[in-house]
This record gives structure tokens, C-alpha cells and sequence, in this order.
């Protein structure tokens, strides 16, 4: 088949995964099939990396696809895709990445592939492709340990991290003088496992 009409799916990823039952490769597979199927709008398909730094994340995580993925097609398709949220992006990297456990490469790329995730309309594990919020959780407190710790309430993630923006920028986010006795608390505090909906869609994918 034609590389590029070819469908660029979670579980073709896996497939050609090098670890696939490793957490970051899921994370990765499952932005990278949200971000070709229209599902988020990172910066591009790439998650917002230069094209060099992208390829060399494919070929650590998935060997022999960076071809198939970095074609013109992807390119085109990703034409429209710089959103207005643009900045938005940047700042969520930025609070990812100043709050790093560690200097390693792999580390950057995940900061690209929460703030890709945050872009999606579902659940941030969900538009990640993870299984439920424990395992995003998990990388959270491996990868970047300090901001973890900050999230005290239980805060859903994606509500976490953009009231970390918005304290910085002195922006009040509640009306409510305490998360206890906001009519939103369970927006931002309730349980995240009531909408499988990527789940739901991989199943249709296989």
C-alpha cells in the first residue's frame, strides 16, 4: 500500500513498537493516532517537536515508521492544524519541563505529548492513549516528580495544569473561595473513568 494513504493507527504503532507494553510508548502511540485523526490540535502531527527531534522518537520507539509518519501528506494535513492555542501549548511544555525529574531526552518528548494530550476534548489520559488517569499518574510522578506533588487535591490533571497558568498569571480561575464549596468540584475533582471513549475507539480500529 501507498505510504501515504496508509492509516497511521494506535495499534499499527504498537506493532511495530520496540517495547510495546513500555508506558511512554503507549503514550506516545496513542497522541500520535489522536493528532493524525484530527482527535487533537498540537502545533502538528510531530506533537509541537522539530521534524529531526520527531524522527528521533519514532525510530527509538517505533523502528522504520518515521518514514510512513514525516511524509508530505502528514505535512499537508498538518497545514491547517497551528492552532490559535499555539501559546497555549508553549506554556503548558514550559510548566512541564520546569518541573522535570530529570534531564533525559525522552523526558522532553513526554512534556510534548501531555501538552498535545491537554489539546484533545476528552480526558487527558484518554486523548493520550493510556488505559486510565493511574496510568498517567505514574508517568506524572516519575517524569516530573515536583509537579505531581503539587496536584495535593487530586485535581483532575488537565484542570491541574491550567490553574498552575492561571496562578501564574494571576488569573483567578474559581469564583468559589475554596474548591469545597464550588458548585464545579466535581468537574474538576470527580472520577475520570466514566468515558472510555479512546478505548472504545480502538477496539473499533482493530
Amino acid at each position: 500500500m501507498n505510504a501515504s494513504i496508509h492509516p497511521v493507527s494506535y495499534d499499527w504503532l504498537l506493532a511495530r513498537a520496540r517495547n510495546p507494553e513500555d508506558g511512554l510508548t503507549r503514550a506516545f502511540a496513542g497522541v500520535i493516532q489522536a493528532a493524525w485523526k484530527g482527535k487533537i490540535q498540537p502545533p502538528n502531527v510531530g506533537m509541537g517537536l522539530a521534524q529531526d527531534k520527531f524522527v528521533e522518537l519514532l525510530e527509538h520507539y517505533f523502528p522504520g515508521t518515521s518514514l510512513q509518519i514525516c511524509n508530505d501528506r502528514c505535512k499537508e494535513a498538518c497545514a491547517d492544524c497551528i492552532p490559535l492555542l499555539a501559546s497555549e501549548f508553549d506554556d503548558l511544555v514550559a510548566l512541564l519541563l520546569e518541573h522535570r525529574s530529570d534531564d533525559a531526552e525522552h523526558t522532553e518528548w513526554l512534556a510534548h505529548a501531555i501538552a498535545s494530550g491537554c489539546m484533545g476534548g476528552n480526558h487527558l489520559y484518554q486523548d493520550m492513549g493510556l488505559p486510565d488517569r493511574q496510568a498517567l499518574s505514574v508517568l506524572l510522578e516519575r517524569h516530573f516528580s515536583a509537579l505531581y506533588l503539587k496536584n495535593v487535591g487530586n485535581m483532575k490533571w488537565k484542570k491541574f495544569f491550567y490553574k498552575q497558568l492561571c496562578d501564574r498569571a494571576d488569573v483567578k480561575m474559581c469564583p468559589a473561595p475554596s474548591c469545597q464549596v464550588c458548585n464545579d468540584y466535581q468537574n474538576c475533582f470527580g472520577s475520570e473513568e466514566d468515558e472510555p471513549a479512546l478505548a472504545m475507539e480502538k477496539k473499533a480500529d482493530r
